[in-house]
């Protein structure tokens, strides 16, 4: 549909060297953005070749690197116009009474402070309206037991998406994030919460979890023109599982009590 077109479009995307934010760049290439993807790794140069993409390894965590992203994707493509702030990491279950500072300080810094980050340079090299997307998480419910420091950060993520809509408004540009359950994405495998993940995506109503081009689709939906008047959101792509647990489930904890 040409009102869901990104050509000329220029695009930021963090986390891009993998899953979901791999996922978005090559959509929104394909859609005829110009693409800059960002990552800690080193290898997305490989990935951004292999689609077309510019590359700027950063550290989402690092002021700095992020300003340096910002800065250096406008001069090469010029003024931006879209910006995903994608980049986060997870932790193993940690209950709060064997809650650790460390771990609740780098999922801060990563997921939080990234996208701070992400929405004070994002929109200082940006052209006013623009769009800023962040990626937050079904889990800002706050209904996982055992996740705290991911929950934390998540909500906190929610949190200043609506901050910023309000702040960025007078410009013109728009502030959404998106909260997808587990994704289908190697983080979702990593050691310490892979079977956690995978059982909650398995509950939702629609039984799996979400496929990163799924959640990218609908990172196109909200970047395109058509959606001007959608800002300040937290949009769930979840399954159904916001509306409650898969009935297999319900029957299957049933079973075990009986």
């Amino acid at each position: 549909m040409k009102n869901f077109s990104l050509e000329g479009k220029v695009a930021v995307i963090t986390g891009a060297g993998s899953g979901l934010g791999y996922a978005t760049a090559r959509r929104f290439h394909d859609a005829g953005a110009m693409v800059t993807m960002a990552d800690i790794n080193e290898n997305t140069t490989a990935a951004a070749e292999e689609i077309g993409c510019f590359f700027v390894r950063t550290d989402v965590s690092k002021e700095a690197d992020v300003e340096n992203l910002m800065k250096t994707a406008s001069e090469h493509y010029g003024p931006l116009d879209i910006v995903i702030n994608n980049a986060g990491i997870i932790c193993g279950e940690e209950l709060l009474e064997n809650a650790d500072a460390a771990t609740y300080e780098s999922l801060f810094h990563v997921n939080v402070m990234g996208a701070v980050f992400g929405i004070k340079y994002g929109q200082k090299y940006m052209r006013d309206g623009g769009i800023i997307l962040n990626t937050a998480s079904n889990s800002a419910n706050g209904d996982y037991a055992g996740y705290g420091p991911y929950i934390m950060s998540k909500i906190s993520v929610v949190g200043i998406t609506k901050v910023a809509a309000i702040e960025l408004a007078p410009r013109n540009i728009r502030v959404n994030c998106i909260c997808p359950n587990t994704i289908d994405t190697p983080m979702a495998y990593a050691e310490g919460c892979e079977t956690e993940l995978q059982v909650m995506g398995i509950q939702t109503p629609l039984g799996r979890m979400c496929k990163p081009e799924e959640a990218a689709a609908l990172f196109h939906f909200l970047a395109a023109d058509d959606c001007r008047y959608i800002t300040g959101e937290d949009i769930y792509i979840d399954g159904g599982l916001k509306a409650g647990p898969a009935n297999q489930m319900i029957e299957a904890i049933l079973k075990s009590l009986q």
